[in-house]
């Protein structure tokens, strides 16, 4: 019986290793993309929280009278919302006013400034300039608007 060599089919333990290697490198890079787009997919959610909650508060502000509804009250009292009658009262005011302020989104934090302004410098149009600024979660969102005396 002669011995021939018959062709052998296969890998070598060379080539198995070799393999592994390359493939753990390529699934290592595509592990850490991943990593990074996993860690700021909330970001764009947060934002969204921030800016929302300054819209809703600005509107609120822009939906009282230009001035003291109330002359006789004392100027002051406005301390909650159901006293709160013109913008001006909002000055200075925090988050703290929002008795209905979610729980969920208590590490934000609010302040609200109102300053009168002149559009145009001519003093015809007296206005008052809203500003609302939210803080929270690493992001910080200022919006302002005008109230007009009409």
């Amino acid at each position: 019986m002669s011995m021939t060599r018959s062709l052998q089919r296969g890998y070598l333990l060379l080539e198995l290793v070799l393999f592994i290697v390359v493939t753990s490198v390529g699934l290592a890079g595509i592990l850490s993309v991943m990593n990074v787009v996993v860690k700021t997919s909330s970001e764009p959610m947060i934002r969204k929280q921030v800016v929302v909650l300054a819209e809703s508060i600005l509107e609120e502000v822009l939906q009282k009278e230009y001035a003291d509804t109330d002359p006789g009250g004392l100027p002051g009292n406005e301390t909650t919302r159901d006293t709160i009658d013109d913008v001006d009262d909002y000055h200075g005011k925090t988050q703290a006013i929002f008795s209905d302020w979610p729980e969920a989104l208590s590490s934000y934090q609010a302040a609200i400034t109102v300053a009168t302004d002149d559009l145009d410098g001519s003093g015809r149009v007296p206005i008052k300039k809203i500003t609302v600024t939210v803080t929270g979660s690493g992001q910080v969102i200022s919006m302002s608007g005008y109230r007009a005396d009409y």
